[in-house]
């Protein structure tokens, strides 16, 4: 029996055994028992199985330094090559709904100038000019009942200045000019009301002295040149001392430019010009082949 010095030193007959089979038995037995009965911590290592050999792939995985550096960069590098090829994507996509938008719109344009010299040549045509001409000058006629007067009207005291106000047709714009002798300024508006009276019948030009239409001293020394616009009777219009707007010496286009510019005469600018338009004259009768000899 093993004394407690041989189980710490280890004896042989532990660790040896015989090439018999008899000792080969034995020595298993009596190496199971004396381990059976040995403490943990005096227990030799159990032999595990030893893990299974692969063959060799290829390759190797690095884990140092080098290696980790190694992967980042080959990382960023395929990330790199990824958003490239994003972009190139959307590039394209971009180019081709681009043409397509660009097609569209080619076409619509190319519509739109076909109709537009399509109507070119309808209004183009001498007969339908004349046509919508005769047509615009009879509506134009059943609209306008308003008399004409096409002369500046002197009025000479404040009674006339009343009934050319207020006894005129509903509809009538009246402008009127107060003036004063020897004040600068009022005889070029006089002037202006002159021309501008026969420019537009339809309105009624009207001037009046500051003193015969009982105005005030101060009036005729600082409010004249004045402007009164009726319509209907009311007062839609009221301008003094016209010289800060138009200076010393002004024409009648710069009276013309101020009174249209506040609605009071009529733009001919905005009057269809088949309206104004001369009828178209037919030379064909000169063309005849039945000629007196």
């Amino acid at each position: 029996m093993a004394t407690l010095e041989d189980r710490i030193l280890g004896e042989k007959l532990q660790y040896y055994c015989s090439s018999s089979e008899s000792e080969d038995e034995s020595c298993e037995k009596g190496k199971d028992d004396t381990e059976d009965h040995r403490p943990k911590s005096l227990r030799g290592p159990s032999c595990a199985a030893r893990p299974e050999i692969r063959g060799w792939e290829g390759s190797s995985v690095n884990t140092g330094p080098k290696g980790v550096l190694k992967d980042w960069q080959r990382y960023k590098q395929l990330e790199n090559e990824k958003r490239e090829e994003q972009e190139r994507e959307r590039l394209q996509l971009i180019k081709k709904l681009s043409l397509t938008c660009q097609s569209e719109r080619d076409a619509e344009r190319e519509k739109e100038e076909d109709i537009e010299k399509d109507l070119q040549e309808v209004l183009e045509d001498d007969f339908l000019k004349e046509y919508m001409r005769k047509r615009m000058e009879e509506m134009m006629s059943q609209t306008n009942t308003k008399p004409k007067f096409g002369k500046l009207l002197h009025l000479k005291d404040g009674q006339e200045f009343l009934d050319a106000v207020d006894k005129e047709k509903r509809g009538v714009t009246v402008i009127t000019h107060i003036y004063a002798d020897g004040i600068q300024g009022c005889e070029a508006m006089n002037g202006c009301f002159q021309c501008l009276a026969e420019e537009y019948p339809q309105v009624k030009f009207c001037i009046v002295e500051a003193s015969s239409a009982g105005m005030s001293r101060h009036f005729e020394r600082s409010g004249v040149p004045a402007l009164l616009v009726y319509k209907n009777g009311n007062l839609i219009g009221n301008f003094v001392r016209l010289t800060d707007e138009f200076g010393e010496d002004f024409f009648a286009v710069d009276v013309e430019s101020f009174l249209i510019e506040h609605g009071f005469l009529p733009d001919p600018s905005l009057v269809p010009s088949l309206a104004t338009s001369q009828p178209v004259q037919d030379d064909d009768d000169d063309d005849s082949d039945f000629g007196v000899d």
